[in-house]
């Protein structure tokens, strides 16, 4: 099909659509980076140190491997007993003394360590905040593969939404003389920051 003035208009309002809620996430959260040393943090630290029981502590020596999925009696009795969510996903490491499992996400940082031969364990939940939350799928940090998808399709739409926007404004400079001294504006600021401001 021919580019013409009207299916780059169509690609323009099409990929501004598609990219707008993330264009707009990463718009603040870029701002929120940027001055992350500025904004107050909200941090919750959760610990749990306890012992297990002599029917579970039996059962962990059968662990074998050096990096496994944790049990399920073990995932259920955390849950039931604690409030410790373990996920299916999580896959720990086992040395023949200790079961070491960490599952971090955007915003908080969550391990457990299980030691098999004192029959003793310690969990820690660091929550960072709604802030944090929003900053790490800025990152795409522990999000998944999902919301790695997500990024992706976001960035390709907004290079539509540029590269169609460059052309319109090509077929439209000749009704504004603007257009080219904004646009070669909008090019030279940041090259002249990069060379002269960054060290």
């Amino acid at each position: 099909m021919r580019f013409s003035f009207g299916t780059a208009r169509q690609w323009h309002w099409i990929s501004a659509a598609v990219s707008l809620a993330g264009m707009l996430l990463f718009a603040v959260t870029g701002i929120t980076l940027n001055h992350a040393s500025d904004i107050p943090a909200s941090t919750t630290v959760r610990t749990v140190e306890s012992k297990l029981t002599a029917e579970m502590t039996a059962s962990l020596p059968t662990l074998s491997g050096e990096e496994l999925v944790t049990p399920e009696a073990l995932r259920q009795w955390l849950a039931q007993t604690h409030d410790i969510d373990v996920p299916t996903s999580a896959v720990g490491e086992f040395d023949g003394v200790e079961l070491y499992v960490a599952w971090p996400g955007p915003g908080r940082d969550q391990w457990l360590a299980v030691d098999v031969e004192m029959g003793e364990f310690i969990f820690e939940s660091t929550d960072r905040g709604w802030v944090a939350y929003f900053n790490d799928l800025h990152k795409g940090r522990h999000t998944g593969i999902v919301w790695i998808g997500f990024i992706d399709v976001i960035a390709i739409a907004i290079i539509v939404f540029t590269l169609s926007g460059l052309w319109l404004l090509l077929k439209q400079s000749s009704y504004k003389p603007s257009t080219w001294p904004v646009t070669a504006l909008g090019l030279l600021v940041p090259v002249v920051i990069a060379l002269v401001f960054i060290h």
